[in-house]
């Protein structure tokens, strides 16, 4: 659908606003907050209003939300004086008056009408939206209808905590329970990108629940599993697998809006698109990758001042450079990171995704682990199926001495997620987790799995190094040294406090050891 009024054309589908036939940048909030306004032409909306469709129910400032507002009337061509478009109702709320007129996109071209007309269905919101229908009962057995309807429930409820998904509410769901429906018609009745449907089927004392992600604008399955459990506990079993869906599907989505905005033209970006592909970037760990990741992510927060998992994308960047070895300005970018991360707390003190990699890029990079290991621990409670706030707190974890409780953390990221892109960074963890434990043959086994994903992933090379060197495998661990020099050449033993915030002596002495003797100068 497209939206035009004065010299504007909003297009809701592209989340593109042009003025006088030239596309004007504005943050995702920004567009959220005009199409909020213009959607709801007919009445005054509220503070309150606008917090939970913008902001999702967040608490900010009296000046933001004014902030907002007035960058929607110069993207526009409005202004505070005027109030030609957005008109203030003191002690109200806003309303836009403009007049409009609304056209849906068929071949290219807008076949316009009057915003009176009722469209077939609502505007697909500016975020990714999915609503989970009810599960069928392939049981035969009525009584495992509230099993099913609990599972769905949780995965509602689950997927409500991600806060860049708009998730359909559980009573708008529920009403296709029992009916033959087309995910065709259900997205275009409720105005959703997303459709998770499922079966469950009971026999014996084993339950077996299948479930499928679709695109459903597009009729492109994106996902699909299935899941098996004994009914002895119904509870534990509702959870177990409400999780794992959710889990698995949480980074399927997110490939999938990664792969929208690849094929958008440059032009048409706003801040979450260049956000997207910064992450598509970081996912892959490359050098080559990361300083590409770097710029989207400052285009992203200088589109939108305020997007906290932006800056946390960014501080995470300086964080990988400096664990490779990659940084030309040790000092400068470790500030720079501090500064990103600090935003990303800043902006994102509800935002799971912006906590859980500003507190890992603060517990590197100003050695506070208890800190950061705090922050992503907020993170798990704002949403406990984010899978690199497991794998990431494991991290900090195994720095800080705690070896097993670290394991348990990547090995529960790796069932949330599977197929996750960053898989890698769980096997690097898991290795290291081990090695301060002492088991160096479970520490190179794991170090090998993450080289097959990332050969060039240094903590995995000197982790192999170290091992084999005290394992007594003193040629394995010459050869992998060789390795590790030609990849950072720069790296010495007594640096080693400054590559990792290791912090108990006897870790640190530890791996010193191991690379001294594998050949590492001191």
């Amino acid at each position: 659908m497209q939206f035009r009024f004065g010299e504007c054309v909003l297009d809701q589908e592209r989340r593109e606003l042009t003025l006088r036939g030239q596309v004007v940048g504005v943050g995702p909030q920004v567009f959220d907050l005009l199409l909020h306004l213009v959607r709801n032409h007919d009445r005054v909306v509220s503070k309150d209003d606008l917090l939970e469709a913008v902001w999702n129910g967040r608490i900010v400032s009296e000046s933001t939300i004014t902030s907002h507002i007035n960058a929607v009337r110069k993207a526009i061509g409005d202004s505070g004086e005027e109030q030609c478009l957005v008109r203030t109702v003191p002690r109200k709320g806003f309303r836009f008056v403009g007049a409009i007129e609304v056209g849906a996109i068929e071949g290219g071209a807008a076949e316009a009408g009057a915003i009176g007309e009722t469209p077939s269905g609502p505007v697909l919101p500016g975020k990714p939206s999915i609503t989970v229908l009810p599960f069928q009962n392939l049981s035969g057995d009525p009584e495992q209808d509230y099993f099913a309807d609990g599972v769905v429930e949780d995965i509602i409820a689950a997927l409500s905590r991600i806060r860049w998904l708009f998730v359909i509410a559980r009573n708008s769901s529920f009403a296709y329970k029992g009916r033959a429906v087309d995910v065709t018609d259900v997205s275009r009745e409720l105005g959703v990108r997303y459709v998770l449907e499922g079966s469950v089927r009971k026999a014996g004392n084993r339950v077996r629940i299948t479930g499928q992600l679709i695109d459903a604008t597009s009729g492109t399955h994106l996902w699909a599993e299935r899941f098996e459990g004994l009914l002895d506990d119904l509870f534990e079993l509702q959870d177990r697998i409400a999780e794992s869906v959710v889990g698995a599907i949480a980074p399927q989505l997110e490939r999938a809006e990664i792969e929208r905005a690849k094929r958008k033209p440059t032009e048409s970006l706003d801040a979450y698109d260049y956000y997207l592909r910064g992450m598509a970037k970081l996912h892959s760990g490359t050098r080559e990758a990361i300083d590409a990741a770097l710029p989207l992510f400052h285009k992203a927060t200088g589109l939108d001042p305020e997007f906290a998992s932006a800056y946390g994308g960014a501080a995470w960047c300086h964080l990988w450079r400096k664990v490779n070895g990659w940084m030309t300005d040790r000092p400068l970018e470790i500030a720079e990171g501090v500064r990103l991360a600090r935003l990303a707390v800043e902006f994102g003190r509800d935002d799971a995704v912006a906590l859980t990699r500003a507190g890992h890029a603060l517990g590197h990079f100003a050695g506070d682990l208890d800190g950061g290991i705090a922050l992503i621990d907020r993170a798990v409670l704002l949403n406990p199926n984010f899978a690199p706030a497991w794998f990431l707190g494991g991290y900090l974890r195994a720095f800080r001495g705690e070896t097993e409780s670290a394991s348990e953390h990547f090995a529960h990221a790796a069932r949330l997620s599977p197929l996750d892109p960053e898989m890698f960074r769980m096997q690097a963890g898991t290795a290291l987790a081990h090695f301060f434990a002492g088991r160096y043959d479970c520490a190179v086994t794991w170090a090998d799995k993450a080289l097959g994903n990332l050969p060039s992933l240094l903590v995995a090379i000197a982790l192999t190094a170290a091992s084999h060197a005290l394992a007594g495998r003193t040629e394995d661990a010459r050869q992998t040294m060789q390795q590790l020099r030609a990849l950072d050449p720069s790296l010495r033993v007594s640096t080693l406090r400054e590559w990792l915030p290791i912090h108990r002596p006897e870790d640190l002495a530890r791996l010193a050891e191991g690379l001294r003797l594998a050949g590492l100068p001191e």
